[in-house]
């Protein structure tokens, strides 16, 4: 009997599997869905994939099946495209058709719909459309901008200078010194980093719902409008978690990376000294006589790659891309590490060189392969913001501070510990001697 019991669960399994795979050799091929390695019922191809290693791991499968293919998440599928054209053909070229956000389980559960990041239709345009039109009204884009990030830049070189030269970790104060800047424009206000309501706030985003201002829900009593304080709150929310995590996590891998090559921080400190000097701070319109600096920070967010599958797209009705059908409700993954680690764009792109942003003269170089913001109508809204902060701290720390690991360079680690859906850099200290 339980040998019987055993061959029927095996042939059971058999069966599933052949019912999978016919199933999956009606579904793809061209004019159908793109290709893709064979899923397993239930499982998908997960199997195949390493959830840890999710980017790189799509990036080898799409060797073998081209920059447009399928792979299956559990039992959904999710579309991948690989490289410059295709995410460029996608998101820019047919923008309207692959705006949508696709779905997220824990934008589901956190957001429900509302906000910016996660919601879609008529509610996303005009909810995205009143925070750009509000963040321009509070300065964003503007000098008032930034002079708030060099304002914030000055408490935390105090807080860097209390140290005194002994080992520290960086984390906290960079995420304080960046979430004071959205603080500021969002809730009018900065706070001390040592703050118990600050620290409450970065840890628990709950007391967002009690530092929001009452008449932001004045449209309350219109019952078909996106408006209404819970959507608020959502965006506010998003607002803030894109205008801390990102910002702060890119500083702190930048400076790593610092710590690891020596030389690069010493040619920036050199040209920060004869561009600015140490009579005042970086400015913005510093940056185009600042190639070198530029570079570095190009270079910073390219290596890391913050966000290597972007955020989920998703197509609202039957979608031709190239040769493929891409089926209503499918969600597409834009890799936008395979275009930040385009060989034929970068050379060496494992290699951390700020010799991919600068011209053989030495001034700097644009490309179009640099998309850390993701491209097209879901562009990050927080683009002009994030790279203002990340040129003007970067900067302002290297005018002052020069950084040194409590290592041997050489034995540093910059692989990330997070490497799926976002890459976050291993724990690390550093000494800052004043220059």
């Amino acid at each position: 009997m339980e040998l019987l019991g055993a061959t029927s669960a095996v042939l059971l399994v058999c069966i599933a599997c052949l019912l999978s795979f016919t199933a999956w050799r009606k579904r793809s091929g061209k004019g159908k869905m793109p290709p893709g390695p064979v899923p397993l019922p239930i499982l998908g191809n997960m199997l195949q994939v390493k959830p840890k290693d999710l980017a790189r791991t799509l990036q080898k499968l799409s060797e073998k099946y081209g920059p447009v293919f399928t792979v299956y998440l559990g039992s959904e599928p999710v579309v991948v495209l690989q490289g410059r054209d295709v995410v460029k053909e996608a998101l820019i070229d047919r923008a309207d058709e692959f705006a949508a956000r696709g779905r997220m389980p824990i934008g589901d559960r956190a957001n429900n719909g509302l906000g910016i990041i996660f919601s879609n239709n008529e509610e996303w345009l005009q909810v995205r459309r009143f925070a750009l039109s509000t963040l321009r009204n509070f300065g964003m884009g503007k000098r008032s901008i930034e002079e708030r990030i060099q304002e914030e830049a000055e408490y935390l070189l105090e807080e860097i200078a209390k140290t005194k030269r002994m080992p520290f970790d960086p984390t906290s104060m960079l995420s304080c010194s960046v979430s004071n800047v959205i603080c500021s424009i969002i809730f009018g206000n900065r706070y001390d980093y040592k703050d118990k309501k600050f620290l409450a706030l970065m840890s628990n985003m709950n007391n967002i719902f009690e530092m929001m201002n009452s008449h932001w829900g004045q449209e309350k009593e219109r019952a078909n409008s996106h408006f209404h304080l819970k959507n608020l709150i959502t965006s506010t929310f998003d607002l803030f978690i894109a205008g801390t995590e990102t910002t702060s996590t890119t500083i702190r891998y930048g400076l790593l990376l610092l710590l690891k090559n020596p030389k690069i921080q010493e040619k920036v400190q050199e040209e920060i000294d004869r561009v600015v000097g140490r009579s005042r701070k970086p400015c913005v319109a510093d940056r185009t006589q600042m190639p070198y600096t530029d570079a570095v920070v190009h270079e910073i967010q390219r290596f890391i790659s913050l966000i290597p599958l972007g955020l989920p797209h998703t197509v609202t009705k039957d979608t031709h891309l190239r040769e493929y059908v891409i089926p209503k409700g499918t969600t597409v993954y834009p890799l936008l590490s395979s275009v930040l680690y385009d060989s034929k764009e970068f050379a060496n792109p494992e290699e951390f060189n700020p010799g991919h942003f600068l011209n053989e003269n030495g001034t700097f170089r644009k490309s179009e392969f640099f998309m850390p913001f993701s491209a097209g109508k879901r562009i990050c809204p927080g683009e002009g913001l994030a790279r203002m902060e990340i040129f003007l701290l970067i900067a302002i720390i290297l005018q002052n501070f020069t950084l040194k690991p409590v290592v041997d360079p050489q034995e540093l680690n910059i692989t990330p510990t997070l490497s799926g859906t976002g890459n976050v850099p291993p724990v690390y200290q550093l000494c800052a001697f004043p220059r």
